[in-house]
C-alpha cells in the first residue's frame, strides 16, 4: 500500500444521497440517475404555466442579450434523469431531510462526494467540476450552484458540497480503511472519465461509450455550447486554468435491454448476441423499441417488439434488439452534426456493448465514420487512473498519456448507408406507434 502514490475516484453519475451534517447518516438509499419516482413530479412540471412562463422570459433575454446561457432556459424541459426533480421529491417527501435543510444541517452528495466524505471519515466534503455539471442543477457557464432553478423548485442551495478540480489533491484516505493513508488525487465522473481515459483531448474529439446507458460526448474545448434538444453542455474536466467542455447526448438503456433480454432466456451469454445476429440476413421486419426508462422526449413512450410473425425466432428477436442500438447512435449522430459547430475528429468506443463487432460495424455504416475501440474497454478506470497520475505527478503531460492508448480494432464503413435505409425507416415507424402508450 505504501508504494500508491494516490488514488482517483470515477463514480456513476447524478446518483445521489443526503445525510445529516453533524450525524453523517444518510436520509434514504442512493437514488440512482434511472430512478422513476419524480416522473409525475416531471410531468406536472412540463404541463405547468409557470415553466411557459419561464421560457417566454429568457427567450426574451436571449433574443436581448445574443448570451448563450439563456438559451437552455428558453426550452427547459424536465426528466426523470435529472438529479434536480429526484432532489425536489425528496424535499417534499422525506420529512428528516426537509427538517435538516432548514437547519442547514442536510448535506447532499453524488457517489463520489459521499465516497470522499467515507473515506476520509468526514474530514472532506467536496466534489469536482465533471460531477457537479452533470447533475443538472450547477451552472455550466457561470461555474457555480445554480440558485434560479433550486429558487424555483424549492431546493435549499445550502445542501450542495464545494467544487473542486478534477485533478486535484483532495486529501487523504484514513489510515485505518488501507492500513496506510492514499492520497485522493482525482474525483471525476464516469463518462467524462472515459473521455480523458480515451485521450479525447482536442476539439472535434468523439467519445462513444455503450454501457447501461449509451453517450456520445463531444470535446468543444474551451466552448461551452448551450443545450439544444437532445444534447446538453457539460463540463469535461478542470485541471488548474484548463477548462474543458463537452457536449453530450444520451440514450438510456442499452446494457439495461440487453441484459433484459439475457433474463428472459433470449440467449445465455451476451457473447452469443452477435453470432445470432450474424446468422440471419436480416430482422424480418422485427423492430425492438427500446423504452424501460421514461423517455426525455415522451413519458409514455413503451417498450415494444413490433412486426412479429409465425417465422420469428429468437435470433429475429436479438438482432432487432441490437439494431435499435445502431440506430440510435446514428439519430444522436445526426443531432450532434447538426447542431454542434465543430469539425468532428477521431471516434472511439467503449463500454461493455462495444465488445459487440455486430453493432460497431453497423454504426460504423451507418454515420459512415472510422471508429476506434481501445484494447481496454473501461475506460473510466483509465481516466481516473490519468488524472491521478497527473496529479501526484507520476505523469507530467498529456502526451505521455497518448503514448499509453492500444487499439485493438477499427471499424470502417462497408456497407452503404441506402442498404439499411428500408430497415431504419421501418424502425422509426415503430418508435412513433409506441409513443404516448
Amino acid at each position: 500500500m505504501r508504494q500508491i502514490a494516490g488514488l482517483g475516484i470515477s463514480t456513476q453519475r447524478a446518483t445521489f444521497i443526503t445525510w445529516h451534517r453533524r450525524t453523517g447518516k444518510p436520509f434514504h438509499n442512493f437514488i440512482s440517475w434511472q430512478d422513476l419516482r419524480s416522473s409525475e413530479l416531471v410531468n406536472s412540471w412540463n404541463k405547468s404555466l409557470l415553466l411557459k412562463v419561464v421560457h417566454v422570459i429568457f427567450t426574451v433575454l436571449h433574443f436581448l442579450t445574443g448570451n448563450d446561457r439563456y438559451l437552455a432556459p428558453s426550452f427547459l424541459t424536465f426528466s426523470t434523469q435529472q438529479t434536480s426533480m429526484k432532489l425536489s421529491w425528496v424535499f417534499k417527501n422525506i420529512h428528516e431531510a426537509e427538517e435538516a435543510a432548514k437547519k442547514n444541517n442536510c448535506c447532499f452528495g453524488t457517489v463520489d462526494t459521499w465516497l470522499l466524505y467515507r473515506l476520509t471519515k468526514g474530514s472532506v466534503y467536496a466534489t469536482d467540476y465533471s460531477n457537479a455539471s452533470a447533475t443538472g442543477v450547477f451552472e455550466p457557464f457561470t461555474k457555480c450552484w445554480n440558485p434560479t432553478l433550486c429558487n424555483l423548485l424549492s431546493i435549499p442551495m445550502s445542501i450542495y458540497p464545494p467544487v473542486k478540480d478534477t485533478s486535484f489533491n483532495f486529501g487523504s484516505t484514513d489510515s485505518e480503511i488501507f492500513g496506510v493513508p492514499i492520497p485522493i488525487m482525482a474525483v471525476v465522473a464516469d463518462q467524462q472519465s472515459a473521455m480523458f481515459g480515451e485521450c479525447c483531448f482536442h476539439p472535434g474529439d468523439v467519445k462513444l461509450t455503450m454501457g447501461t446507458g449509451g453517450f456520445w460526448n463531444v470535446n468543444t474545448g474551451e466552448h461551452l455550447f448551450a443545450s439544444r434538444r437532445g444534447l446538453y453542455p457539460l463540463i469535461g474536466w478542470k485541471i488548474g486554468e484548463e477548462v474543458v467542455y463537452l457536449t453530450e447526448g444520451c440514450m438510456s438503456d442499452i446494457g439495461t435491454a440487453i441484459r433484459w433480454a439475457q433474463d428472459i432466456n433470449l440467449f445465455t451469454n451476451v457473447d452469443e448476441t452477435e453470432k445470432m445476429a450474424r446468422s440471419i440476413v436480416d430482422s424480418q421486419g422485427v423492430c425492438f423499441v427500446p423504452g424501460f426508462q421514461v423517455s426525455v422526449n415522451d413519458p409514455y413512450l413503451c417498450a415494444s417488439f413490433m412486426g412479429l410473425k409465425p417465422s420469428t425466432t429468437r435470433n429475429h428477436l436479438v438482432r432487432a434488439i441490437l439494431e435499435s442500438v445502431a440506430f440510435r447512435n446514428k439519430q444522436l449522430y445526426d443531432i450532434i452534426v447538426k447542431k454542434v459547430r465543430i469539425p468532428l475528429q477521431t471516434i472511439r468506443a467503449d463500454g461493455g456493448v462495444s465488445n459487440n463487432s455486430f453493432v460497431m460495424q453497423m454504426t460504423s455504416d451507418l454515420i459512415n465514420k472510422k471508429i476506434e475501440k481501445p484494447a481496454n474497454a473501461d475506460m473510466s478506470s483509465l481516466g481516473a487512473a490519468f488524472l491521478a497520475g497527473l496529479a501526484s505527478g507520476f505523469w507530467t503531460d498529456k502526451e505521455q498519456l497518448k503514448k499509453l492508448r492500444r487499439i485493438e480494432a477499427v471499424f470502417e464503413p462497408q456497407k452503404d448507408l441506402e442498404e439499411y435505409k428500408p430497415a431504419m425507416d421501418t424502425w422509426l415507424q415503430a418508435m412513433k406507434r409506441s409513443l404516448h402508450w
